[in-house]
């Protein structure tokens, strides 16, 4: 597989839908707890993101997944959310035990959550935007640099 686009080998990055007041909760959610700065964020709707997306395989017309990318591997709907929480620090770390639950049932919680985001939580008229704090946390400030 070609290596994904805008990413350094050793990037860890975790794609969200910033639109939705959920994604945008866990964007704040992982800039609070990721302390050791392990991951970078990116907007489905930013270039940098659609283009991930495309490298993904994942249409961009109609995205229902947290997508993460780390060494050159694709992670989606409840993988990538166990992934990423096995990461952090204790007691998010705990998460991994959810492995323990069949993929197809994940899934099936995780795609009806998905599914309803926008009923459930809400939806944002625009994407959320990085804060000068955490800009430094987000794809698009690192790849502007190159």
């Amino acid at each position: 597989m070609n290596p994904a686009p805008h990413l350094k080998p050793e990037d860890r990055v975790v794609l969200f839908d910033g639109v939705c007041v959920l994604c945008t909760w866990w964007t704040r959610f992982l800039t609070r707890y990721d302390v050791n700065h392990k991951f970078l964020l990116c907007s489905i709707q930013s270039p940098e993101g659609l283009d991930i997306l495309a490298w993904a395989g994942i249409p961009a017309d109609d995205v229902n997944t947290m997508l993460y990318v780390s060494n050159n591997t694709a992670y989606t709907r409840s993988d990538a959310f166990i992934e990423v929480m096995g990461q952090l620090g204790l007691p998010w770390s705990l998460a991994r035990i959810l492995k323990i639950v069949p993929r197809f049932f994940r899934n099936a919680c995780y795609n009806f959550i998905a599914h309803n985001r926008y009923r459930f939580f809400g939806k944002s008229d625009v994407c959320m935007m990085p804060t000068p704090e955490n800009q430094s946390r987000f794809l698009k400030s690192q790849t502007a640099k190159s």
